[in-house]
């Protein structure tokens, strides 16, 4: 039997959690089919954690694409169906990727080793500092920074999923609260190892009761802490949290079975989540917004 998994209309990291509270009704072997001809937009995030399901069944799932045209032309100029199309079984329409370089958009690209993050590191910095300055009328020494982040959440693929994943990047306006500014949303997912395992792997680290996916992520998110002894490792994703800190920006994580946030006063996500339905990897997500009159310089 095959057991359907619904993907909603809008979807983005917080309405994929009602794709994975689905998912964890189904054992890992059976046959799935991600149902998604009724879905009309989604994000970054939502693309590349759908290819992050595809990668994590133990059996080829199914895949309805999108009905509406706009939604499945757009997911297929986003790259979303290229990789799909080695993940899935397919079904429905699938319309060809328009050829041309957009502004906006940075493909869904994978991630498997660090020459892939240079590769994308070097292609969005092409277009990073008129996406700052025409996007976010964020000032071109922003561009550095966006870079860096971009690169350490990618190599957290790298040196901690023990297999690949995919990283987009888009700029939309967001329209939950007023001010409707204009956002660059970095999203990364795998179905690798996961921060608690990763971490775990450690020599000799020691756990106690209270050890699980949330206490990994505080401790990798906010302490710093990494599965290598190196000095200086593990110090990635608090550059990221510095560089979001100085744009007014929002970090999130998911890991296993839970979900932190670094939430900017123009949000208003929970800072700690536990006790979700779990899902393998690592799916992490950077927003950057527009600068408006008060934002930190």
């Amino acid at each position: 039997m095959t057991s359907v998994i619904t993907v909603p209309q809008s979807l983005d990291d917080r309405t994929f959690e009602q794709v994975v509270e689905q998912l964890a009704a189904v054992p890992a072997d059976a046959k799935v089919l991600v149902d998604a001809r009724h879905t009309r937009w989604s994000s970054p995030y939502g693309l590349t954690a759908l290819l992050t399901l595809g990668q994590s069944r133990a059996e080829k799932a199914g895949f309805a694409v999108p009905e509406a045209e706009e939604t499945a032309s757009y997911w297929a100029r986003a790259g979303f169906f290229r990789h799909a199309e080695e993940l899935f079984e397919l079904s429905g329409s699938v319309p060809k990727a328009k050829s041309g370089e957009s502004s906006v958009l940075l493909e869904v690209t994978s991630v498997a080793n660090s020459d892939d993050v240079h590769t994308v590191v070097g292609r969005i910095q092409q277009k990073a500092q008129k996406m700052l300055a025409t996007e976010l009328h964020i000032e071109s020494r922003a561009t550095v920074g966006f870079a860096m982040t971009l690169s350490e959440i990618c190599q957290n693929i790298v040196e901690h999923a023990g297999r690949g994943g995919w990283v987009a990047v888009q700029a939309y306006t967001y329209r939950q609260r007023p001010p409707h500014r204009r956002l660059i949303v970095i999203a990364v997912c795998d179905a690798g190892l996961g921060f608690r395992q990763s971490l775990e792997s450690l020599p000799g680290r020691v756990r106690d009761e209270r050890w699980d996916d949330a206490a990994a992520l505080e401790e990798a998110v906010i302490r710093g802490g990494s599965r290598f002894r190196d000095p200086g490792r593990g110090q990635g994703l608090a550059g990221v949290r510095k560089y979001i800190g100085r744009w007014d920006g929002k970090l999130t994580v998911r890991s296993g079975t839970a979900r932190i946030a670094i939430v900017p006063s123009w949000d208003e996500d929970v800072p700690l989540e536990e006790k979700l339905a779990p899902f393998p990897g690592a799916q992490v997500q950077v927003i950057i917004p527009e600068r408006v009159s008060g934002s930190p310089r």
